[in-house]
């Protein structure tokens, strides 16, 4: 193996790992947030006493689970696509735009998202920001979550881009011998 195909499998094994790891945490959060609705909605309507804490924190634990499971739906190649119209093109065509266009357009839109989270995210904690509910929460850690998730997506992007440069080039050229 040569040093390169090294650190490219080490890589893939990283992030692999990182995004295992924040599917099992985004499942937690769903399973946290159904106890948090839980309690809400039987405080609310079984003691008639609501109360605005189970809401907030199902809320957070939404956006960050939404936040951490987004980068393996990409891994696992299972994002929505038009399949019905992308079958229609040749398969040269297609491979360009699975390949290239479609982890350059990926780049593009979250990559902007990385960077104006991560802003917002240092403002956050620069200002102290805190929610405006009953029970303040420092909103740093929970912002801090989007750019954590969206800059592993770009980085799975940027991988899926490089192997559909060399998977294109492999069918102009052949395959490396």
């Amino acid at each position: 193996m040569f040093v390169g195909s090294k650190i490219k499998h080490v890589l893939n094994l990283s992030v692999a790992s990182l995004t295992q790891a924040f599917v099992v945490i985004a499942g937690s959060l769903v399973v946290l947030m159904a106890f948090a609705s839980t309690y809400g909605a039987i405080r609310r309507y079984a003691f008639n006493s609501p109360e605005p804490i189970s809401y907030e924190f199902s809320c957070i634990f939404l956006l960050i689970s939404f936040v951490l499971a987004v980068p393996a739906l990409e891994i696992q190649d299972r994002f929505i696509r038009c399949d019905i119209l992308i079958g229609q093109f040749p398969k040269n065509a297609r491979d360009i735009i699975g390949g290239i266009i479609s982890p350059i357009a990926g780049l593009a839109f979250f990559g902007v998202l990385t960077w104006v989270s991560w802003g917002d995210t240092m403002y956050a904690l620069q200002i102290g920001q805190v929610s405006q509910s009953a029970w303040p929460v420092p909103l740093f850690p929970i912002k801090l979550f989007i750019p954590i998730g969206y800059g592993l997506l770009c980085l799975i992007l940027i991988g899926r881009l490089y192997q559909g440069i060399v998977s294109l080039k492999e069918t102009n050229n052949g395959p490396k011998k």
